[in-house]
């Protein structure tokens, strides 16, 4: 039986303030903040460079860490690679692919700007981008991606969920036809990595990348890219750790995951990382899933009955609320809300200005919700709305 009141116990900021905003950052638990303090006090090392106690130790935490994850989306450790966040992830592989010129790119108007411009920056070397716009819902359907497929087309970059919006995308079916193609596909997984299940052998895409601050509970400065072939894509960084000879002539790499992590790691963040894995695993994030499910439905259920709100999104969706209150900026409804209520939201264009567009408004208010939120927040959150809706009416 899932304990919300027990989960919040472990994470204090909560007493505080009502805190709508974990697709951004999620808050932290304290058991992850003590395995990172455990390393700073008990064993500072370095990873895997050299042959003492404390760096052994760091390295076995680490490379613990990283089997964690790949437990976590059922994936071979050998390819899971650590990054400091998403952005991070797709960038190694929008600039470790081999282009050629007259190469295609597919992407979409949902994304977050972080799997958007990489790719468009790519037109500087001749790879045409194209970028398919979803519907009013913020769904893109899969013939949609069928459709923009042309015979030069070698990536497809997707979001698995929209940052804005929270509607979710039909990812197997588009990775099929992708692969029917022989074209591959990166998936974004910042906003569906810990909110539910995702078995990346299953799945079958090329690249997986997430965040560990968000839906993962981890700390910021982490994150995860997955390459299902590590040898699809070089290495866009060099030196400590990433090499196993060197001569003044030339050199060799070590196999992945060792390649593409070079220079020192951000060890306590890893090791965060492997703990809040843990804390995920011993909730079940099928109960995370149902849990933030039940409150998304509960918010909306709730301000739909507020004449002066127009809600953004798909029906089915995750636990994201996008809303504005008509008449009002949603940077000052976003602050009347916190002074009145400490209730935090995002406000603004969520680094998605071509999902803002799409929507013909200057910025919405964005309410998101995590495994630690609770239904009578969901009412003060509904209930302060309310209020500030009739400050327009």
């Amino acid at each position: 039986m899932y304990d919300v009141n027990l989960v919040r116990n472990d994470f204090p900021v909560l007493k505080k303030v009502i805190y709508f905003d974990s697709a951004a950052t999620t808050q932290t638990p304290i058991q992850v903040v003590e395995a990172m303090n455990e390393y700073f006090y008990e064993y500072a090392g370095n990873y895997g460079r050299g042959a003492h106690q404390l760096v052994r130790e760091t390295t076995d935490r680490c490379e613990s860490a990283r089997e964690k994850v790949a437990s976590f989306f059922n994936a071979d450790p050998a390819k899971i690679i650590f990054t400091k966040n998403t952005t991070e992830g797709i960038n190694m592989v929008s600039q470790g692919i081999e282009w050629e010129p007259e190469d295609h790119v597919i992407t979409t108007s949902i994304e977050h700007h972080s799997n958007l411009v990489p790719w468009m920056r790519l037109r500087k070397k001749g790879v045409s981008v194209d970028i398919v716009p979803a519907n009013k819902k913020g769904i893109v359907h899969p013939e949609y991606i069928l459709s923009a497929i042309q015979d030069n087309t070698k990536l497809i970059a997707i979001s698995h969920i929209s940052n804005v919006l929270g509607s979710i995308q039909d990812i197997r079916s588009i990775i099929k036809i992708a692969h029917n193609n022989d074209i591959k596909v990166l998936i974004d997984g910042a906003q569906s990595a810990g909110h539910i299940p995702i078995n990346l052998k299953s799945l079958k895409c090329d690249y997986f990348v997430a965040a560990g601050h968000k839906g993962l509970l981890g700390p910021q400065g982490t994150g995860i890219l997955y390459i299902r072939d590590p040898d699809s894509i070089e290495p866009i960084y060099l030196g400590g750790g990433t090499v196993n000879n060197v001569n003044s002539s030339n050199y060799s790499l070590e196999p992945s995951p060792a390649k593409f992590e070079a220079g020192t790691p951000n060890i306590p963040g890893i090791i965060g990382l492997g703990r809040a894995i843990d804390y995920i695993e011993a909730i079940d994030i099928k109960n995370i899933k149902e849990h933030e499910h039940k409150l998304s439905k509960y918010a909306i259920s709730l301000i739909s009955e507020i004449p002066s709100l127009e809600i953004y999104g798909p029906k089915k969706r995750a636990s994201v609320v996008p809303f504005n209150v008509i008449g009002m900026n949603s940077h000052d409804v976003a602050m009347i809300m916190n002074e009145t209520k400490n209730i935090c939201v995002r406000s603004g264009f969520h680094c998605a200005m071509p999902t803002i567009s799409q929507l013909k408004v200057d910025g919405v208010i964005r309410a998101s919700f995590a495994l630690y939120n609770t239904m009578e927040e969901v009412e003060i959150f509904a209930d302060t709305l309310f209020q500030i809706s009739n400050l327009v009416s």
